[in-house]
C-alpha cells in the first residue's frame, strides 16, 4: 500500500439520511441544506474540500434528493465537479460508498453530512500517508461521550479500539470518532456489494481486530468540528459562525478549476 506520492483529489460527504433529529426543520428541508448563519451546511463543506485540492465530489442521496440536486447543480460555481448517487433504500455510511465504488481509484475522504469543520485537511491527508494508514479517524474530544463513537488510540496514534455509543459509565474515553476520514481504496473490500452497512459499527472494528494500520488523528483546541445533527447542536454551530468562531467561510467560484 504506497500512499506517499498520491494526491488526494476526490472525497464523498454522505448526505442521505432523514434528519430525524432535527425534526420538524428536515420535514421539508434536507439537513444539509438547513442554512448556518444563512448559508445551507454543505456550501462550507464543498467550499472547505475545495480549499484543500478536492476537486470532485460525490454525494448520496436520499431525502428530498431533488432539492439537494437543485441546489448544489454540477458544482461548479463551488469549484468542484459534483456527482450524485440516489438510493432507493438507505445503505449506511460504508454501504453508500461501497455503491459508487468505480468512482475511487486512490486515496480518498468521505465527511459526514452533517458534519461543519474549518480544521487542516491537508495535514490529515499528510498524517495518513505518513503513517502508511489504511484509514484515517478525524479524533476529538467530547464531554458525552456516550453518545458518540469513541476510540482507543496508542502513542502513535494507532487505533487499537472502537466503540459506537458505549453505555454511560463504561466508556473507555473521550476521543470521539468525529466523522471526517481519509481512506485507501483497499477499505472498500471490506464492506459487502450489497446492504446496509456502517463505517462505525462495521468496518472499522473489523479492520481493526485484523490489524490493518487504522490512525487517528486528533483535533487541536484551535481546530473546529460539530456534528449538527441534534437542534441544540445546529443552533450553536450557527452562533458559532456569526461569532467569528469557526474559520470557514462559504465562497462561490466562477468555475471549476483546470
Amino acid at each position: 500500500m504506497d500512499t506517499s506520492n498520491s494526491r488526494v483529489t476526490k472525497a464523498m460527504i454522505l448526505a442521505a439520511g432523514e434528519g430525524t433529529r432535527l425534526r420538524p426543520l428536515t420535514l421539508e428541508t434536507p439537513k444539509v441544506l438547513l442554512p448556518v448563519a444563512g448559508v445551507p451546511l454543505i456550501y462550507y463543506t464543498l467550499t472547505w474540500l475545495r480549499s484543500h485540492g478536492i476537486g470532485e465530489v460525490c454525494i448520496n442521496l436520499h431525502h428530498l434528493a431533488n432539492r439537494i440536486k437543485e441546489s448544489l447543480g454540477d458544482g461548479s460555481r463551488f469549484g468542484v465537479k459534483v456527482h450524485y448517487s440516489v438510493e432507493e433504500s438507505l445503505l449506511g455510511t460504508a454501504g453508500g460508498v461501497k455503491k459508487v465504488e468505480h468512482f475511487f481509484d486512490t486515496t480518498f475522504v468521505v465527511v459526514y453530512g452533517d458534519v461543519l469543520t474549518d480544521f487542516n485537511l491537508s495535514a490529515m491527508m499528510a498524517f495518513h500517508q505518513r503513517k502508511k494508514a489504511i484509514a484515517t479517524l478525524a479524533v476529538t474530544r467530547v464531554s458525552n461521550p456516550w453518545e458518540t463513537g469513541i476510540v482507543k488510540m496508542n502513542r502513535e496514534g494507532r487505533i487499537i479500539s472502537c466503540i459506537e455509543k458505549p453505555p454511560r459509565g463504561t466508556e473507555m474515553g473521550n476521543m470521539a470518532n468525529g466523522g471526517v476520514y481519509v481512506l485507501e481504496r483497499q477499505v472498500l473490500d471490506f464492506i459487502p456489494n450489497q446492504g446496509y452497512c456502517d463505517f462505525a459499527y462495521d468496518v472499522f472494528p473489523r479492520l481493526v481486530r485484523a490489524n490493518f494500520p487504522v490512525y487517528g488523528y486528533v483535533l487541536g483546541h484551535e481546530d473546529y468540528l460539530i456534528d449538527i445533527g441534534a437542534i441544540d447542536k445546529y443552533l450553536k454551530a450557527n452562533e458559532d459562525v456569526k461569532s467569528g468562531k469557526v474559520k470557514m467561510t462559504y465562497e462561490e467560484q466562477s468555475s471549476v478549476p483546470g
